[in-house]
Formats: C-alpha cells, sequence, structure tokens
C-alpha cells in the first residue's frame, strides 16, 4: 500500500501527554493525523494526576503556614478557628483542570490533528474501530499512547474502596481515612488529606514506606510524616473491610481493626491495554498488561509504537512527554532519537517534599566504591515557628571518579532544588565541582555545596 492509500500517516490511541505531544510534533512535519481520547484530553496528568494532586498539596499546606505565621509575629487565626472549604476547591479546581484540557484540545486542533473524542481500539497493524459510531480507519502508523489506571486487588469488601482517579472528586472530604499503599501516590495523599484535617491512617505491608528510594530518605519522611498526624501502620495489609454503622471496618492482617469514613487504594497502577485489541495485531503484552518496545518505542509489529505509561518503562509525564517527541522526530523528521531515561529528576510531594536524580546508596554499592555525604538539620525558616521539621541532604559520589551519582533532598522546596540539582548530576558533575560552587546564604540549599566530611569519615 502506498501512504496515499492509508486514511492517515498516524493514529494516536490516548489524548494525554504522551500521545498528545507526539501527534502535534508528527502534524508538525505535515503527517496527516487523527488521535481519539475516550476520557479527557490531557490523560492521567492534568485530568487526575499531578496537576489536581499538586492543587490539593498547595491547598493542604496552608494550616501550618497560618500556624508558623504567629512566631513570625503574624496575628494569624488560631489553630480551632481554621476551617477549610472543599467545596470552594473543588469548584476552583474543577475550572483550572477544564481550562488545561481546553489548551491540550485547542492545540491538537490548531496543529491539524483530527480529533475523536471516544475509544478507539486496534484491529490490525494498520486499522482501529471508533467506539462511537464503529468506524475503521486505517493509518500507515499506529501510536498506543493510554497510559496506567489504578490497580485494586480483590478480597472481600474490595467494593468498598475508591482509588486515587475518585479522591478528586468526593462530594464531601471524609473526617476519617485509611489509605494502603506506600508508594509516593499512597503516600502524598495521606500528607494532602492529613494538612487538610482529615484523621489519617496509612497502611503499607512493606517493612518501610517508599520502596525504591534512597535507604535514608525512607525512614526520614516516614518520621516526619507521624510527626505531622499521620498514623503508619507497617507491614500489615488489609484482610477484609465491612462496612458498619460506624463507618468501614478493616480488618488487618494482625488483628487490629481500623474503622475510616473512607478507605483509598493506592496500590499501584497497571497499563491500560485492556480489550485495546493488540492481539489483533500480532503483539503479545507483558504479565502486567505493558506493551513491550525497543528503544525507539516500536512493538514487534512494526507499524505500532508506544509511549507513556503503558509501556511501564519510567512512568513520568515529562518521560512520556519525550518518548511521544521522539517517536515524532524518529518516524516523521527523519530524526532517529532514542529517548533517554538516565538520570531523570523527579519529586515526590509528600510533606516535607523529597527530590531525587540519580543513584540511591543502595543502588551506587552495587556498582561503585563510593562516599557518602549526608547533612539533617532543622532548616532556618523554622526558627521562629518553633515546628520540629528536619531537611535531609544526601550526595552519593563515586571514589574513583570523584562523579556525583545520586542527589536525595527531603524538605521544603525539594522538588524546585531538584530540576537545577539535575542539570549539574546529567552534566556529570564531581563532588569538588559541588564545592568549587559558591553557597548560596542563607539558604537550605547551600548544604549541597558546603558538606565536606563523608559519613564515617574520622
Amino acid at each position: 500500500m502506498t501512504d496515499a492509500d492509508f486514511d492517515f500517516d498516524l493514529f494516536v490511541v490516548g489524548g494525554g501527554s504522551g500521545g498528545a505531544r507526539a501527534a502535534r510534533i508528527a502534524a508538525g512535519y505535515g503527517a496527516r493525523v487523527a488521535l481519539a481520547e475516550e476520557h479527557r484530553y490531557g490523560g492521567t496528568c492534568v485530568i487526575r494526576g499531578c496537576v489536581p494532586k499538586k492543587l490539593m498539596v498547595y491547598a493542604s499546606s496552608y494550616a501550618e503556614m497560618f500556624e508558623d505565621a504567629r512566631g513570625y509575629g503574624w496575628a494569624a487565626p488560631e489553630p480551632g478557628s481554621i476551617a477549610f472549604d472543599w467545596d470552594k476547591f473543588r469548584a476552583a479546581k474543577d475550572a483550572e483542570i477544564a481550562r488545561l484540557e481546553g489548551i491540550y484540545r485547542s492545540g491538537l486542533e490548531k496543529a491539524g490533528v483530527a480529533n475523536h473524542a471516544c475509544r478507539a481500539t486496534v484491529t490490525g497493524p494498520h486499522t482501529v474501530r471508533l467506539a462511537d459510531h464503529g468506524q475503521e480507519i486505517s493509518a500507515k502508523h499506529i501510536l498506543i499512547a493510554t497510559g496506567g489506571r489504578p490497580f485494586v486487588p480483590e478480597f472481600p469488601g474490595s467494593h468498598h474502596v475508591i482509588t486515587s482517579n475518585e479522591v478528586f472528586d468526593l462530594a464531601e472530604l471524609p473526617k476519617r481515612i485509611l489509605i494502603a499503599g506506600g508508594g509516593y501516590i499512597a503516600c502524598e495523599f495521606a500528607c494532602i488529606l492529613n494538612g487538610l484535617g482529615v484523621e489519617t491512617t496509612l497502611i503499607y505491608r512493606g517493612p518501610e514506606i517508599l520502596n525504591g528510594f534512597d535507604q535514608d530518605v525512607r525512614p526520614f519522611v516516614r518520621a516526619e510524616m507521624e510527626k505531622k498526624g499521620v498514623r503508619v501502620i507497617l507491614s500489615q495489609v488489609i484482610d477484609r473491610i465491612e462496612k458498619t454503622d460506624a463507618g468501614l471496618s478493616a480488618a488487618l492482617t494482625n488483628g487490629e481493626t481500623v474503622v475510616a469514613d473512607t478507605v483509598l487504594f493506592a496500590t499501584g497502577r497497571r497499563p491500560y491495554t485492556e480489550g485495546l485489541g493488540l492481539e489483533t495485531a500480532d503483539i503479545t503484552l507483558a504479565p502486567n498488561g505493558a506493551v513491550p518496545v525497543d528503544r525507539y518505542s516500536q512493538t514487534s509489529t512494526p507499524s505500532i509504537f508506544a509511549v507513556g505509561d503503558v509501556t511501564d518503562r519510567l512512568n513520568l509525564t515529562p518521560i512520556a512527554i519525550r518518548e511521544g517527541h521522539a517517536f515524532a522526530d524518529t518516524i516523521f523528521g527523519a530524526k532517529p532519537t532514542a529517548p533517554d531515561h538516565d538520570l531523570a529528576p523527579t519529586a515526590v510531594f509528600t510533606q516535607p517534599e523529597i527530590g531525587t536524580v540519580g543513584l540511591t546508596e543502595e543502588q551506587a554499592r552495587a556498582d561503585y566504591d563510593v562516599e557518602i555525604y549526608r547533612a539533617a538539620f532543622r532548616p532556618m525558616m523554622h526558627s521562629f515557628s518553633g515546628r520540629d521539621e528536619r531537611m535531609l541532604m544526601k550526595l552519593v559520589v563515586d571514589k574513583g571518579s570523584r562523579r556525583v551519582l545520586g542527589v536525595h533532598i527531603v524538605g521544603h522546596g525539594a522538588g524546585e532544588m531538584i530540576q537545577c540539582v539535575g542539570v549539574a548530576v546529567k552534566m556529570g558533575a564531581t563532588k569538588e565541582q559541588f564545592d568549587q560552587t559558591v553557597a548560596v546564604h542563607p539558604t537550605a540549599a547551600e548544604e549541597l555545596v558546603t558538606m565536606r566530611t563523608p559519613v564515617g569519615a574520622a
């Protein structure tokens, strides 16, 4: 078949961050592009993920700000007089999400992308079917960018729980919430809801929260969360949930019962490929439903590609965007580009928040002879507030090359700091180059360039 025999040069299934970027860039190269989105444009990040979550982080932080302000001389409201209006916040949040969705939609339209607000399924290597009227469309290339969705295991009473998809649209804030999970989503929402005045309990099956993060970061963040009032239960899971007059009664594996008004499960996400029809194109999915791809995001079927969380490579919004852009450059821009997943900085918006880039201490010790530089301290911003909140700064350094292999920050502004530090780590900066950089005083970030003695040194 020639290009003219196809309805489009590219059909994108999914209008989230990765799919939308790929569609716009491909159209900019002159490709005939169509896209189908079954929910709302913007995907998980914009509609029910990063953006509304960060707005909730901001909202939840004000209670502490009011308290801290009194230490600095402000006649701030007394703790018992502070009231949060969930309805007002939710209306503002919804308006902002609608605005951002409109930007996504209009950006695609301006680029000349043919948008279809419906589900699309794959029916072959070059064809998709639109769910709204059954139309089958042909395309030279198909891009799968359907992202992921929350996963809830089956257990007695699992139908009573909600996920991160629903938490943004609760009719009212619960007085008590039980959150199952120990990853970044569970921990972020535990901090958010605690900050909004909800009695919050977090239960995690492992011995420590935030599996995969640095060994110093994990207990540090948990201790700070507990100081703020989050109850953390480790090495336990929910065995069953029953609805009672007192609320949702969750029986734990240790025999304890926790009663809450809402139970939120944040125990992981899975690629959204169920019923997508990829088997019709001879694509075999991974056991968790992920679409296997090569370094150029190409599947085993040459005409079909996939980007973003649906591939389960590095599940971050900026990564999906880069993968989508690289795909368009490769296929339509004559610029073969493999997305770079190495040394991607990231943040976890717990309270205090985490910023991290590069290797953890455990990862580094597996391949390098390392030095560790670490500082834990109460930041200057809490000098007058009396708040017992501490920061953590940690550098992981290769003794041989002196290259900084990893940077881990816990504390106010950690996400902002790690974006800048990530540039230095990506460039291969050495510990001595960190040391030669003049400290910005007085800041918390200056600790990153003033730590001189490795942990354990005399």
